[in-house]
């Protein structure tokens, strides 16, 4: 009987550093491809015993034959079960009962298998001895696999993807290639192996640049270049979430929201994702301009979250005056309606997950909120429902120097939402919302005492211009007042001061 491999030279290191494969196929020559690139060199070093069969060796006639007609009639072959056997109890030989035999998994490319992912790679990166058996035809006479499970052995049927190849060959060398590369020293630099796509990290690699820096009009981002390694790794795991998200939604819903820091959360939101309080997954969420019919949802959206940031020594019923007076569903009729009124929305389209640990959310139930007014006169000469006054630190709009101002007049999320990164992508909205209105200065008030949304604003650009006194229900409250320049596009421009 012939054995088909190549041997490795130098010193083997001990059986626990190594792992063995061997591929059972009716065309060894087609698995010449293994001698190539890492692999190949993987196993001149001795870091894999890859062994490779021909399985008409175990064949007995004249022509070695390895297939036979279906029973019950069809198309096609099949591989027959006795040539399988032998070859299979030869190639097992010790079975995974045999002292210090460790864990031998005998794998069977079929498109009728599990999928085969790198979960699954990592799982059997972890096998000492794997055997694949590689069909052809119809494929293997389902007792093989059947019988080899019965005698003990772990067998996994596994598939590279919904589509049929003539043989298991190719899809062998997919799988060898990916379990092989996650082996002890296969890969030089074992960081790569963690960045790369479908790592633990459950997400697509970020993008991959080298030199030249500047290549046909297409230039790599600065941050590359800055040599801050904190900056550089923020910013390709933002990649990796955005590429993800745009390219592969399915592993989104997967992603684990323990595994995600606040800038994660934001990122996500960005591109459509959050995450609500208890939920086990990420769920969809969009961005939309309100609409008419939305002033009675947003209404009570606003009924719920505007307490959230009102100081504590204001009585619920000043609270409640004050909702019902500012936050009214005609106030949110007049903004939708206003086109100097910036009124963005945003909604989960599926709801929250079933099995949230939070209160549910409907399909299609309004989460957020942002509204900013242009302090600009309609041809009647007034300005804007529920547009404030302007605090002494804001210059005036003025005309001739192409000066427009903005009040962001407010930013509120769904409790549900809170830290899922919502907020500051209703104010990245919001800001250009009002840069495309013409806006070129934004300003906004928040309580003195609310810190988490001084913060939050300050992370959006905002600078603090002073105080102004703000009532809630005939109760003066004292607010911090702060603002940002925009540039055309409606982005924070940190290089201009506003006027003061």
């Amino acid at each position: 009987m012939a054995l088909i491999m190549t041997e490795t030279s130098g010193v083997f290191p001990s059986r626990a550093q190594r792992t063995r494969i061997d591929i059972v196929s009716i065309f060894p020559a087609f698995l010449d491809v293994l001698d190539l690139s890492l692999i190949g060199r993987a196993r001149e070093d001795g870091l894999i015993d890859l062994r490779i069969h021909d399985l008409r060796d175990w064949a007995h006639d004249r022509h070695r034959t390895v297939d036979d007609t279906p029973l019950g009639g069809g198309a096609g072959m099949v591989m027959r079960p006795d040539v399988w056997g032998e070859a299979l109890d030869a190639v097992l030989a010790g079975g995974p009962e045999a002292p210090g035999a460790g864990r031998a998994v005998l794998l069977i490319p079929t498109p009728a298998g599990e999928v085969f992912t790198q979960r699954t790679a990592e799982d059997l990166a972890r096998a000492d001895r794997l055997v694949v058996a590689c069909g052809r035809y119809e494929g293997i006479d389902s007792r093989v696999p059947r019988h080899y499970a019965a005698r003990g052995f772990e067998v996994r049927e596994l598939s590279i993807g919904d589509y049929v190849l003539n043989g298991g060959e190719a899809a062998a060398i997919v799988m060898i290639e990916a379990i092989a590369r996650l082996l002890p020293g296969v890969v030089g630099n074992p960081a790569s192996v963690l960045e790369e796509s479908h790592s633990a990290a459950g997400l697509l690699e970020h993008e991959a640049l080298t030199r030249p820096v500047a290549w046909r009009g297409l230039d790599a981002p600065e941050v590359l270049l800055s040599g801050d390694h904190a900056r550089i790794a923020r910013a390709r795991r933002d990649e990796a979430l955005a590429r993800t998200a745009a390219r592969r939604p399915d592993m989104i819903r997967a992603l684990d929201p323990a595994t995600l820091d606040s800038q994660d959360r934001t990122t996500l939101a960005r591109h459509g994702w959050v995450v609500p309080a208890g939920a086990p997954r990420p769920v969809p969420m969009r961005l939309r301009p309100a609409e008419p019919d939305d002033a009675e949802a947003l209404a009570a959206l606003a009924a719920r979250t505007f307490p959230d940031a009102c100081p504590p020594f204001l009585p619920p019923e000043k609270i409640a005056t004050h909702i019902s007076r500012a936050l009214c569903p005609e106030r949110f009729a007049q903004w939708i309606a206003d086109e100097r009124a910036g009124v963005t929305v945003a909604e989960l389209p599926e709801g929250s997950p079933a099995d949230s640990d939070a209160e549910p959310i409907a399909p299609g139930e309004l989460v957020g909120y942002a509204v900013s007014l242009l302090e600009a006169r309609d041809a009647d000469g007034a300005l804007p429902e529920g547009l404030d006054a302007r605090p002494p630190g804001i210059a005036a709009p003025d005309a001739a120097s192409g000066r427009a101002v903005a009040e962001l007049s407010k930013v509120y999320a769904d409790s549900r939402l809170r830290a899922s990164g919502l907020a500051p992508v209703l104010i990245s909205h919001a800001l250009a919302g009002a840069g495309c209105a013409g806006a070129t200065e934004i300003w906004l008030g928040t309580h003195e005492g609310n810190r988490r949304a001084q913060k939050a604003y300050k992370r959006a650009g905002f600078r603090p211009r002073g105080k102004r006194v703000y009532e809630v229900g005939g109760i003066a409250c004292r607010d911090v007042v702060m603002s940002l320049t925009l540039d055309p596009a409606g982005e924070p421009n940190p290089r201009k001061e506003p006027h003061a």
